[in-house]
Parts: C-alpha cells; sequence; structure tokens
C-alpha cells in the first residue's frame, strides 16, 4: 500500500513525461542521494571505497555508455575495454603535454577524444551487424592493446610502460582522498547518467530505439543509419572514455595497458546482459552485481569450505568466479533477458496492488 499512485494526477505534458512521475520514487531517489553524498562519507571505511563503492560508481558508468550501444541502439561491441584505455591514456598525455589544464578538465576532454575513436571504429556497422561487427569491434580492441603496450609516445616513453596519474587539486584543494575521489566520481557519473536518460527519451533515442528493433524499417521511415549508429557509437565512447579516465585517475592511480585488456570487455558487457539491456539502472544493478559477487565469494567460500572439511584456496575461488559467472549469463539470457531492471520492474508492479491478489 506505500506504493500505491492513487490520487497522483498529471496535469501537464512535463508531469507525464517526468524521469519519476510517482512521487514514491522520487522520494526513495532523494533519500538515497542524501546517503550517498551525506552519510556515506562519514561512515565508510577506506576498503570499503577501494573495493566497492569507487570501482562500482565508475564500472557503472561504463556499463550505461556499453548499454547506449548495445542495449538502445543493437549493436554489438566487444572493443569497450579498449575505449576505456583509450580515456585513460588520452587523460594521461594531456596532463602530462598541457600541465595548465587541471586534471577533471583532461578526464572530461578525454572522452572526446574516446568518442573521436568510437566513430573510427563505428564505420563498419553501417555495412555488418551482429557477430561480424561483434569481431570489427574486438578488432579494436586487439589494436588498442598494440597501440598501448608498443606506440611509446602513447606512455610517454617510460621503460616499464606504466604511468602514474598526477596529483588532483581543485580550487587549490587536495583531492586525492579516497573519499574525494568516491564524490567526484559519484557526481560525474550521476551527471553523465542524467544526461543520458534524457538522450535515450528524445529523438536521438528514438531513432537509435528504431534502429535496434528493425533498422530497414527505421530507415523506410526516414531514421537515417549513419547519423543513429555513429551517434550511438560516439555517446559510448564517450561515456565509456570518461569512465576509463576515472578509472585510471580516482582509482588505479598508476596502470599499465593490461588494465583494460580484453577481460574489461566482457566485464563489462556481463554487467549490460545481468543488470538488462536498455536500462540506465540495469546498468548500476549490474556493476554493483559484478563488483560484489567476488567480494562474497572470498569472504563466503572459504568458511563454507572449512565447515565441511575442504580447504578451498585463493585460486579455486577464482575457478568458483568464473563458474558462476558463466552459470549466470546463461541463466540470465534463457529465464530473464531483461535482467535485473526487468526483476526490479516486476517487484514494483506487483507492490502497486500488494496485499490484493495479481
Amino acid at each position: 500500500m506505500l506504493y500505491r499512485e492513487a490520487g497522483q494526477f498529471k496535469a501537464s505534458y512535463q508531469a507525464d513525461q517526468a524521469i519519476f512521475p510517482v512521487a514514491q520514487d522520487r522520494l526513495v531517489m532523494l533519500a538515497l542521494l542524501v546517503i550517498a553524498f551525506l552519510v556515506v562519507p562519514f561512515v565508510t571505511s577506506e576498503y570499503v571505497y577501494r573495493a566497492v563503492l569507487i570501482p562500482t560508481v565508475i564500472l557503472s558508468l561504463a556499463a550505461i555508455g556499453l548499454n547506449v550501444l548495445m542495449g538502445y541502439c543493437g549493436q554489438v561491441s566487444l572493443g569497450s575495454g579498449a575505449f576505456m584505455g583509450v580515456g585513460a591514456y588520452a587523460a594521461y598525455n594531456l596532463a602530462v603535454r598541457l600541465p595548465f589544464l587541471n586534471p577533471f578538465v583532461c578526464i572530461l576532454l578525454s572522452g572526446f577524444v574516446a568518442a573521436a575513436v568510437g566513430i573510427v571504429f563505428g564505420i563498419p556497422s553501417l555495412r555488418i551487424k551482429g557477430f561480424y561487427l561483434a569481431c570489427a569491434t574486438l578488432a579494436a580492441q586487439f589494436f588498442g592493446d598494440w597501440a598501448f603496450l608498443r606506440i611509446k609516445w602513447v606512455t610517454n616513453y617510460t621503460p616499464s610502460g606504466s604511468v602514474n596519474a598526477p596529483p588532483l587539486q581543485l580550487f587549490g584543494w587536495d583531492l586525492s582522498s579516497p573519499t574525494a575521489n568516491y564524490l567526484v566520481a559519484l557526481g560525474i557519473t550521476l551527471a553523465l547518467a542524467l544526461a543520458v536518460k534524457n538522450i535515450v527519451r528524445g529523438h536521438i533515442g528514438r531513432q537509435w530505439m528504431a534502429i535496434r528493433d528493425m533498422d530497414i524499417a527505421a530507415e523506410i521511415i526516414g531514421v537515417r543509419p549513419l547519423y543513429a549508429k555513429l551517434s550511438a557509437f560516439a555517446v559510448s565512447s564517450f561515456l565509456i572514455g570518461v569512465a576509463g579516465a576515472m578509472w585510471a585517475f580516482l582509482y588505479l592511480g598508476s596502470w599499465e595497458p593490461a588494465a583494460f585488456d580484453i577481460n574489461r570487455s566482457f566485464s563489462l558487457m556481463f554487467m549490460v546482459i545481468i543488470g538488462g539491456l536498455g536500462s540506465i539502472l540495469g546498468s548500476a544493478l549490474g556493476a554493483i552485481f559484478i563488483v560484489l559477487l567476488p567480494i562474497f565469494l572470498n569472504q563466503a567460500l572459504p568458511p563454507l569450505g572449512a565447515a565441511v572439511g575442504w580447504q578451498i584456496s585463493t585460486a579455486t575461488v577464482s575457478h568458483f568466479e568464473s563458474m558462476i559467472f558463466g552459470a549466470l549469463i546463461v541463466f540470465f539470457l534463457v529465464v530473464e533477458p531483461h535482467g535485473l531492471a526487468r526483476l526490479w520492474s516486476i517487484g514494483k508492479e506487483k507492490l502497486r496492488l500488494w496485499p490484493f491478489p495479481h
């Protein structure tokens, strides 16, 4: 009965098209924002910041970027790890070669560099799709791995290939603490997620979804595949590039090319599939799930094995993690293709009628 919409009337088009048209949703979102910005910084330890909150927030943005391409435009991509790397190394080179730029400006500018690279590798989508497009974007991943490792200019000619992020400062304030990193990452992620939510609800988003549902019919009714597909690649790569720059500057601090290998691409794809294609919320839920599952398994499996007389090593836990990931991917594809976001939607629909029978 707490989720009833009775008496909530929409008197204008703006009210009817609001992102949160139900008053309870607005209150819950406001409460979550208050907790995230005003409560969490005072009660959270450094371990929780580094192991859970910061990676979850940043990977949520990367998953949103991939969801723009796969969920809303229907274009398969296996090169998201490379685009994260492009964002990270672009931000690093901007900070090194243009030292008068603030690191946060470099982070945002790196998104435009990643968008340009994404448009280049999105050109094949005009002629191919499905499995063939996946192979084309996989080539982007392999090219990125080679470029980050072999082109010494990218890493500023460091002998080991490892680079360090510049110190983070804004208006003379040191923002290198975990709390500051978390708040900066959360603010950027929320701002870009809100922008994406409004884009997908506008005419650009409708073009993406028309291409996704049936590209030939979309072209017949006036949707330009060139504009729709390349704009999806640009927006997706921008978001993933910014996420990659934040991953490098706010989370890793120092990194090597292996930080953005194909495993990162698969991890982001798993987030989108488990969270739900075509859902901003699903991207965040998928990121939360993928980040928390290994931590849960590392904490739960060794005591569970000890209880039955089985000494479970760290390597065994890693194997269990891979098996569970694979099983979950198959489960969601077969049982609930729309992922956790759809389960959340079903739960809200049932809550509207509770306690009456459905």
